[in-house]
């Protein structure tokens, strides 16, 4: 087992063949009381997770937004884009067959981010983010990561996985930014920069 804390720097993922980052979040009125709050609750927000593996500091594929397998192998997978934040659990995850991953990725940067316009990181509450071990088919939590409250920011940077020979290493970054919505490119930028 591992248990990861943004202090403690990056931690072996010895023993752990799959990883799984989850966000979920709750749907909030923003600053708008009375009918209108009321409407943009139950409208919910859209949050996206976004995994990008990086060839050294190189984005080659991102697994989220449209695209659930970007390997084609099973080595990358998102569950889905929820648009709300409605439901209890994760809204939304990304596991990482680490044995499948091919030898030309580096590492992978997961962002959680308000990507699509009208979203924003001020729609939604309760905001937080899990690691899990999925290893073996269960899933055991080893982290739970909570961006600021007070942010403007539409973007976190969650968490790296590593390539270090042929093992892994994953450190906590939870670290937020601006990301131009809708821009896939300002998306790679931002988390080539963490």
């Amino acid at each position: 087992m591992i248990t990861l804390t943004k202090e403690d720097g990056p931690a072996d993922l010895d023993g752990v063949t799959h990883l799984s980052i989850g966000v979920s979040w709750d749907p909030t009125g923003g600053a708008s009381g009375g009918v209108m709050g009321v409407l943009r609750r139950k409208a919910g927000t859209d949050l996206d997770l976004i995994a990008i593996a990086m060839q050294g500091s190189d984005p080659v594929r991102l697994a989220g937004l449209d695209s659930l397998d970007p390997m084609g192998n099973g080595s990358l997978v998102h569950s889905g884009d929820n648009q709300t934040g409605r439901g209890d659990g994760d809204d939304e995850t990304v596991t990482v067959a680490f044995a499948r991953i091919p030898p030309n990725v580096t590492s992978i940067v997961f962002v959680a981010a308000a990507f699509k316009k009208g979203s924003s990181f001020q729609k939604a509450r309760n905001i937080s983010f899990k690691v899990y071990d999925a290893t073996g088919g269960s899933s055991q939590q080893v982290a739970d990561i909570w961006p600021s409250l007070l942010t403007q920011d539409n973007g976190c940077a969650v968490a790296k996985a590593m390539r270090v020979g042929e093992s892994w290493k994953l450190e906590v970054i939870n670290v937020t930014g601006k990301i131009k919505q809708g821009d896939e490119h300002a998306l790679m930028r931002f988390a080539i920069s963490k």
